[in-house]
């Protein structure tokens, strides 16, 4: 198995541990446990980052592969590889959920743990789509201050992202859902039929991701510590 190959097998696992997780958890508490579905996320994500890491660069979200390949830090096969590899595993958690968990657990009130909060509709999409505009510049800001800064902490960044996406369930999870990551978005939107502004779950992480990567890429990055795109 080529290097590419190993990467977005890494990516399709860590991507269906953080949904099968994620989704789980809002699926086990009748999404009625902000604290620990924020916390579910948020330990499945660092501990998706800390296995991948090493292999792919644990991205396990789409709009940190384009944050990436708009930063010139992946290249543009590899990415298209590890978008699909995402979606195919976010997919594949939410089908699994689907066929072990009860039934009786899975409700129109959980909607198989999919990204979708009080506001998730069309009369509030526009501010759906900048809270996850703002979510997901705090998590992917997170994620080049720790993983591609090489002043960063190294031996906690998977915790401080995974904390980061915790946070920021806990700040705007019972509004949006927090997608703050389209395959999470997808695979349960895919496998349930949830497609409640489903664009807005791809559109505001991505443009989030992408300028929290060229702010950081242009402003606080210096220049030596840029590199070569990857794979």
């Amino acid at each position: 198995m080529n290097s590419l190959a190993r990467s977005c097998a890494a990516e399709l696992a860590g991507t269906f541990t953080f949904v099968f997780i994620g989704a789980g958890a809002i699926i086990t508490t009748a999404g009625g446990n902000l604290v620990a579905i924020a916390l579910a996320h948020g330990f499945a994500f660092a501990m998706a980052v800390y296995a991948t890491g090493h292999i792919s660069g644990g991205h396990i979200n789409p709009a940190v592969t384009l944050a990436m390949l708009a930063t010139k830090r992946i290249k543009l096969p590899a990415a298209i590889g590890y978008i699909i590899c995402q979606l195919v595993g976010a997919s594949l958690a939410a089908l699994v959920l689907k066929t072990t968990f009860p039934a009786e657990m899975l409700t129109e009130t959980v909607r198989l743990g999919a990204t979708l909060g009080s506001l998730s509709t069309s009369e509030h999409q526009m501010t759906v789509l900048v809270l996850e505009i703002i979510l997901t510049f705090f998590l992917v800001m997170t994620i080049f201050a720790v993983a591609v800064d090489q002043r960063g902490p190294k031996n906690v960044y998977g915790f401080a992202i995974g904390l980061t996406v915790a946070f920021d369930i806990l700040c705007a999870g019972a509004l949006t859902g927090a997608g703050m990551n389209p395959a999470r978005s997808f695979g349960p939107a895919l496998v349930g039929g949830h497609w409640d502004i489903h664009f807005v779950y791809w559109a505001g992480p991505i443009i989030g991701a992408c300028l929290a990567a060229y702010f950081y890429d242009l402003v606080l990055l210096p220049k030596e510590e840029k590199t070569e795109p990857s794979s």
